[in-house]
Order: structure tokens, then sequence, then C-alpha cells
């Protein structure tokens, strides 16, 4: 996929909510090119952390049968982007997990674009973001079902958690079919830690921050199950999230 060497504005669907000032100095980002073999699986995690800012392209294509499995921990402590674009093969499986932090001024985002191009593929997208001060957490991601794609199956379940009245999250999945014989749905929920699951933490004799701590690693731990390195992004992502807290 080629990268225009012009910086993109928020016209540009994919870059509709980015920071621009902040991607200015990274743009272009260059692409990495992952290509799975007919049959071939792999799985690969990416932690998005440190001070600087981030951006990643990365280009997916999956042979017949293929499978891979991507994790993702956006949590920088600047701004950080990743895109994801996938291209599957007849009967190829692709899973995301992704989990998002954000806090101060922090803007984190992930882009994905999932194309089933052949029959009986398999996409899984789960993405779990939190947002704490004035920080905001982006997801925009599509699935496009190309003409023949029967036995399509492909779901986003997208969740973002608001600390603070001040944080932000905007969340844009979308579906476009142009198959018959398809199983494809997304669901999308933004919101705040649910009171009465803290009132019944409380009642058991946890303390009120201490509930707070293990509902959001709860939260963010659906994105990262199955990982090959999960215990190591489980704690990246708690020591993240300790950090906002």
């Amino acid at each position: 996929m080629a990268i225009s060497a012009t910086l993109p504005t928020h016209r540009d669907e994919d870059f509709r909510y980015a920071d621009l000032t902040a991607l200015a100095p990274l743009w272009p980002v260059a692409v990495e090119r992952i290509v799975l073999a007919a049959g071939e699986e792999r799985a690969l995690s990416i932690a998005n952390l440190g001070t600087g800012a981030v951006a990643r392209e990365l280009e997916v294509e999956l042979g017949d049968g293929a499978r891979f499995d991507l994790h993702v921990l956006n949590a920088p402590q600047a701004y950080g982007r990743i895109a994801v674009r996938a291209v599957l093969g007849k009967g190829a499986q692709f899973h995301l997990g992704a989990a998002q932090l954000a806090g101060a001024t922090q803007v984190v985002e992930l882009v994905t674009q999932v194309t089933h191009a052949a029959p009986d593929a398999v996409s899984r997208q789960v993405v779990r973001s939190v947002a704490g001060g004035s920080g905001t957490v982006n997801y925009l991601g599509k699935v496009l079902v190309r003409p023949g794609a029967d036995g399509t199956d492909g779901s986003q379940s997208i969740r973002a958690m608001l600390l603070d009245r001040t944080a932000t999250a905007n969340a844009k999945p979308e579906l476009e079919i142009h198959a018959d014989d398809v199983k494809c749905a997304h669901g999308c929920a933004v919101g705040e830690l649910d009171p009465g699951a803290l009132f019944y933490l409380a009642q058991r004799g946890l303390p009120p921050e201490t509930a707070k701590r293990l509902m959001l690693q709860a939260f963010v731990a659906e994105a990262l199950v199955g990982a090959a390195d999960e215990e190591t992004m489980l704690e990246r992502a708690i020591a993240a999230l300790e950090a906002m807290l």
C-alpha cells in the first residue's frame, strides 16, 4: 500500500480524529508488510509504550487457510497510532485483540480495515480502551466483504471506559457487505465503571480504589486473552493503567 508524502487532513476518513500536529513529524509512515502463506500460522504482539510519539502501519495478507493472531497494547505517553489493514484468503483466520490507554492529554488510536476477499474466512476484533484526565481514545474499523466471499464470519467488539468526564472516546465500527450467506456483527459501547458492580465489591470488603483497579484490569485483560506472551502484555498494561490512576 503506497503512502502519500502529503500529510492527511481530518477529511480523510482514517484520520478523522487523529492528532495531526503530533503525526506530522512522523509522516510519512513506512508500511510494515506481513505475508502468511497458505496454511501458515503466526502470532505477533505489539506494545506501543515509551515517552515518544509512535505511528505504525501494518499491511497483512493471509493465504488460504492461514491464521494470524495480533495483540496490541497502545499506551505511549505521547501520541500513539496503529493502523492495520488485513486481506484474508479462503478459510483464513484473523484475530485482533487491542488494549488502548490514554491519560493526561494523550491521544491514542487504532484504525483497521479487514477485507474478506474469499469464502469462509473468519475475523475477530476485540478492542478495549480506557481514557482518563483529558485523554482521547479512538477506534475506526471497517470489515469489508467482497463479492463472492460467501461464508464470511466477521465480528467487532468495541468498548471504551471513561474515568473522567473530561476524557473522550471516539468509535466507529463499520460493515460493508457485498456477498450473501455471511455472518457479520459489531457491538460498540462507551461508558463508565458500573456503580452497581463497585457497590457489590465494596459490600464484600474491598476498598473503592481497589475495586476500581480490579474492574479496570479485568476490562483491559479481555483484549489480551490468547496472546503468545499474555502474562507479559497484561503486566505492561496494568503498569500503564496504574500510571493513569
